[in-house]
């Protein structure tokens, strides 16, 4: 490029239509000009239409500004021209390494103050919003429940130089503005994670399926006091399986498919299931809960791996021992990278779930690990959560948007 050509920046606003941009474009195409950039965006039917082109030393200027604005009255949108100096364009092509991020607001409804909140805490760590895209689907005023959530994200640029204080930072807007908000690196594996595992007990189902069992043995108190405390990470999950399961023993192995018939799902469970079926996803469950429950939700989700403690029954009673290594902590996370291996893909292609403290291990080596609706000291450790929405949420944090679910 000689300093005899141009670099100018063309935005064109106005309602949208078919056939606007391909007139556009034909104007630019009369001329021969090279397109450096190109964005639209489409709000309400009402375009956002950038074009950064070069102009040849052949062409005026005046000359392809001039039948762009012909072209912009006749189909009635305003179109305006800002010339880029040449130093500034290539300070910005020297910029196109530089780190990205994605920050994901998600609610039951999204605010201006929620979001004027992130971007002002964004801004004060010197990054650039440079995208905004809505993953949820239209709203409808008259039935908001066909759309029960909302969610944008930012594509953010810049150096962070203390990611650990943004992180903090948008910990406390979500839980002061009642919205979840995550952060991760803009790399080549967040639009290709390959496998997602689920805790199941208080993610999968709406319970700790051993309390249900507890409550059917007259020792529900007891065992409730010790899952509580291991979820907070204050005993030793391995201890607190071993003291809970022996509480059981003597219960009738009738009692389980008793309890079994009334689990609740997790509300968004069957929809996260099926999308990621959909979609080619392999899926896992990977839990300290009991694989006799797991296996009806493997068969009723389609679910491909599934990883439980074995409950041991002798002449039809529980003996209040397990068959087989108990799984804890990190045997989740041992064994959420056996199935990567098996499935030949990388740890950063694999997505985690969990509510509780022995979940941590394995939502720490996940590509993208999310505490759900989980105890406070998890949601604090983990580096991403869900805690204002149902399960299906998690869709949009892996970047599934609404019109690729349905």
């Amino acid at each position: 490029m000689t300093n005899s050509e141009e670099i100018i920046l063309i935005n064109i606003t106005g309602k949208d239509r078919p056939g606007l941009t391909a007139t556009l474009a034909g104007v630019l195409a009369q001329y021969h000009l090279n397109i450096l950039d190109i964005g639209q965006a489409v709000i309400h039917d009402y375009l956002s239409l950038g074009i950064l082109v070069e102009i040849p030393v052949e062409h005026q200027s005046s000359s392809v500004l001039k039948d762009l604005l012909f072209a912009g009255h006749s189909l009635q949108v305003s179109i305006t021209f800002t010339p880029i100096e040449l130093d500034r364009y290539e300070q910005w092509v020297s910029e196109k390494g530089k780190d990205r991020r994605i920050i994901t607001l998600l609610g039951r409804h999204l605010t201006a103050e929620q979001i004027a909140e992130v971007a002002a805490a964004v801004a004060a760590h010197n990054l650039n919003i440079d995208v905004i895209t809505r993953l949820s689907g239209r709203i409808s005023l008259l039935d908001r429940q066909s759309f029960p959530n909302a969610c944008v994200q930012f594509s953010v640029t810049g150096q962070l130089d203390d990611p650990a204080t943004l992180r903090g930072r948008l910990l406390q807007i979500a839980s002061d503005k009642r919205v979840d908000i995550s952060i991760q690196r803009d790399d080549i594996y967040r639009l290709n994670r390959r496998l997602v595992v689920f805790d199941m007990d208080s993610t999968l189902f709406q319970v700790e399926v051993i309390d249900e069992l507890a409550k059917v043995a007259g020792v529900g108190e007891q065992v409730a006091a010790v899952t509580e405390a291991a979820m907070r990470g204050d005993i030793d999950y391995r201890e607190s399986v071993i003291r809970r399961v022996a509480l059981l023993k003597g219960l009738d192995e009738r009692v389980l498919a008793q309890v079994a018939a009334g689990l609740q799902l997790t509300e968004g469970a069957e929809q996260v299931l099926h999308s990621l079926n959909q979609l080619g996803y392999k899926t896992g469950i990977i839990s300290g809960g009991f694989k006799y429950f797991g296996l009806n939700l493997q068969k009723k989700l389609g679910i491909d791996y599934l990883y439980a403690n074995d409950l041991e029954i002798q002449e039809g009673k529980l003996t209040g021992n397990l068959v087989g290594e108990i799984i804890d902590g990190p045997k989740k996370a041992d064994l959420l990278k056996s199935i990567a291996l098996i499935e030949n893909i990388r740890l950063e292609q694999t997505v985690a779930v969990g509510d509780g403290a022995n979940d941590l291990p394995m939502l720490s080596i996940a590509g993208l690990g999310v505490a759900f609706h989980a105890k406070p000291i998890v949601k604090e450790k983990a580096q991403r959560s869900i805690s204002n929405v149902d399960l299906d949420g998690l869709l949009y944090l892996i970047g599934i948007s609404e019109r690729e679910i349905h």
